[in-house]
């Protein structure tokens, strides 16, 4: 029989308290539209943010287009990739990491709305321990279906920046 002794087990850090947890989703929801210099240069704006899914709408802009009152695609898919990451984090438990990070992305795209602008709607459909998946739906103004996409998100670690 050995006479080694083992060390007490580390427990890591603390748990967050729900406060907190609200602290830091209340954080990423301003950081969201105001941090991400893309999102805030293409004029992205949070319509709603819950647990059970977020909004986010962006209007027309020329700097935009593909054509003339045409939302680039490219555009169109980094609002289903931003609306689908911000549902994952919106319901997030970050005792599970914050730090965010897309590991997959597809879109379907299915009209053109000339002059209107957009708004995604999504929801996380899989929380996972590490990897969280995302449906969005994006639909012009007057309520049009443009696009619809699917995201993967791998969520770990601790973001930098984040307040305490």
């Amino acid at each position: 029989m050995s006479s080694a002794r083992t060390a007490p087990a580390d427990d890591g850090p603390a748990a967050l308290t729900p406060e907190q947890q609200e602290s830091r989703r209340a954080w990423f929801r301003d950081h969201w539209t105001k941090g991400v210099a893309f999102n805030a240069h293409c004029g992205m704006t949070v319509q709603r943010w819950d647990p059970d899914g977020v909004s986010i709408g962006l209007p027309f802009a020329d700097h935009l287009s593909a054509h003339e009152g045409v939302f680039h695609g490219g555009v169109i898919s980094a609002l289903i990739d931003t609306t689908g990451s911000a549902a994952v984090i919106a319901g997030h438990d970050f005792n599970k990491g914050s730090r965010l990070t897309t590991i997959s992305l597809s879109v379907n795209y299915f009209s053109v709305a000339p002059g209107e602008g957009a708004v995604a709607e999504a929801r996380c459909t899989r929380r996972g321990g590490r990897v969280h998946f995302a449906e969005v739906t994006v639909r012009s103004e007057s309520g049009k279906p443009l696009a619809q996409g699917l995201v993967a998100v791998s969520v770990g670690g601790r973001r930098p920046g984040l307040p305490e």
